[in-house]
């Protein structure tokens, strides 16, 4: 029998620490036949002395982390299960892409390594895809970017779009002025919005100009010069939308689109703009194209559990 005490910095540390990994602690102790007390300053751990060197191992790699990014249960559990499959200092690699979005708001960091792929595609390619079920933070984490590079200087404006096929694209019929209209499809892109920009300014930005936010219907026809363009819902294009967005990439701009190939909303027969695309653009410089999994949801817990149970129905 083998014993390791750890002893926290102060009691702020223990306290993050020790709450991220309580909700756990039961399943990393039958899994590696050991004990694992946290109390006041002090974590003990004892067992078989392979399996205290890497749990020990393992909360060191907390506490280095706890110093760069907040730590949280979710994002514990999902390194804690990298952990066991030999993917050693996830959250050092997490921790190394920080996003400011606001002075006053918590800066966004990736909560699992394919998001983390997908940041670094973002940053190093003028136009991204990021494919993937619900709660993978496709459209947030573009949204984060698209806001940083605004606040740097990078871009003068984002644009923010999504197809209204629910509309059919003709909005006419809906009651109200234009921003009624429009404003049930585009809900989730100013959801991720206000989560990083206060209200106030919001609406400034908007006024001038510096957000747009549109349906796809209306981006026909134009050429998007230094700004930051996110295209939402992507899988309800059809492959002449697609191809229409994506030529209107103007110089010193970049691109994020996102979607969901298991809720696509086209009628039958049509093909998906996103899965044509995804087929074709491939091997093309400059573009990437990143597949996010239920791996990835960020979450309540049951929806990655919901999104495995429909997968596993699928391909039955």
């Amino acid at each position: 029998m083998h014993e390791n005490t750890i002893h926290f910095d102060n009691a702020s540390e223990a306290r993050e620490i020790g709450g991220a990994i309580d909700g756990f602690s039961a399943q990393i102790e039958s899994e590696n036949d050991l004990e694992l007390v946290v109390r006041d300053q002090v974590v003990l751990i004892r067992g078989p002395e392979e399996s205290v060197s890497r749990i020990s191992e393992f909360i060191e790699e907390l506490r280095k982390a706890r110093n760069r990014a907040p730590l949280n249960g979710q994002v514990v559990d999902y390194a804690y299960d990298a952990f066991k499959r030999g993917e050693n200092k996830v959250f050092e690699k997490l921790a190394s892409i920080r996003i400011d979005v606001n002075p006053r708001k918590t800066a966004v960091f990736p909560k699992t390594l394919g998001q983390q792929i997908y940041l670094d595609a973002m940053q190093y390619n003028p136009i991204t895809f990021g494919i993937g079920p619900a709660g993978t933070g496709k459209t947030y984490l573009a949204m984060a970017k698209a806001v940083s590079a605004l606040l740097r200087d990078d871009v003068s404006r984002i644009v923010l779009t999504r197809p209204a096929i629910e509309a059919g694209e003709n909005l006419g019929f809906l009651p109200g002025d234009f921003q009624q209209k429009v404003a049930p499809y585009l809900r989730p892109l100013y959801d991720a919005l206000h989560d990083m920009i206060p209200a106030e300014t919001i609406e400034t930005y908007i006024e001038r100009g510096i957000i747009e936010v549109a349906p796809l219907a209306y981006m026909r026809g134009r050429t998007l010069n230094h700004a930051f363009v996110i295209l939402d819902e992507a899988q309800n294009t059809t492959p002449q939308q697609m191809l229409m967005f994506l030529t209107r990439l103007g110089f010193d701009s970049k691109c994020a689109i996102t979607g969901d190939l298991t809720q696509i909303d086209l009628p039958n027969r049509s093909i998906s703009g996103l899965v044509e695309a995804r087929s074709i653009l491939n091997n093309i410089k400059g573009l990437a194209i990143v597949e996010l999994t239920e791996r990835d949801v960020v979450r309540h817990p049951l929806v990655q559990k919901v999104i495995e149970a429909y997968q596993a129905k699928r391909a039955s």
